[in-house]
């Protein structure tokens, strides 16, 4: 009895953390910040255009010194068929605009966020991974030093 009150309870903390604010840096924070700030209204071309040439590997962007590029997301949210494996979609929101991908990009976004330890929910053949407060952090110069830093995000499990 004692051994399944034990499981239970670790069954039950360990699903708590699951859902726990989390903190994640380097290349997946950076392919994060990448993917869904090129749909955010609030991050300038300039920005973009850095963020997406760092996510294809050029360590070296024209961007100003010690100038961080910020990527903030109210809400993401993301799912996959594993019945219909060519279907992918993800809803993104920020503020008042909502942007919905399908297929490889709403894909690349999804594998991104399993790739940082966002949690994910079945149900029925589909596959869900969603998180909240998204704020990501990329310090260009810091990613130019190829030493690992550069890339930071916190999220916040769905509402």
């Amino acid at each position: 009895m004692k051994r399944i009150f034990a499981t239970a309870l670790f069954i039950l903390a360990a699903d708590g953390a699951a859902f726990a604010a989390s903190t994640t840096d380097g290349a997946g924070a950076l392919s994060l910040a990448a993917l869904v700030g090129k749909h955010s209204p609030a991050v300038k071309p300039a920005e973009k255009a850095a963020l997406a040439k760092l996510a294809d590997g050029h360590a070296k962007v024209a961007f100003p010194k010690g100038k961080t590029i910020e990527v903030a997301v109210d809400s993401i949210s993301c799912r996959a068929s594993n019945v219909d494996i060519t279907q992918h979609a993800c809803e993104l929101t920020f503020g008042q605009k909502k942007v919905q991908l399908s297929g490889r990009l709403a894909h690349e976004i999804f594998a991104t966020l399993l790739e940082v330890g966002v949690p994910t929910d079945g149900a029925a053949g589909t596959i869900y991974a969603a998180a909240s407060a998204l704020d990501c952090a990329v310090e260009p110069d810091e990613a130019a030093q190829k030493a690992g830093g550069g890339a930071q995000c916190k999220y916040e499990p769905p509402k």
